[in-house]
């Protein structure tokens, strides 16, 4: 029980970041499902142009 008093605010900061991280990756995956782009829309300036797949979509 001291080891979990002594290391309260470790294991709290810890399982918050975790929480964080898992939100991210989980928004990151249903962005990809639905095909959501994280670019911006500005196919004209960027470097991978011709390869992105939504190319067609924005000029």
């Amino acid at each position: 029980m001291t080891f979990l008093t002594d290391n309260l605010g470790t294991i709290l900061i810890s399982l918050l970041l975790i929480l964080i991280v898992t939100a991210i990756i989980r928004k990151l995956i249903r962005d990809k499902k639905r095909g959501v782009s994280c670019c911006g829309g500005s196919c004209g300036h960027c470097a991978k142009c011709g390869s992105c797949r939504s190319a067609g979509k924005h000029a």
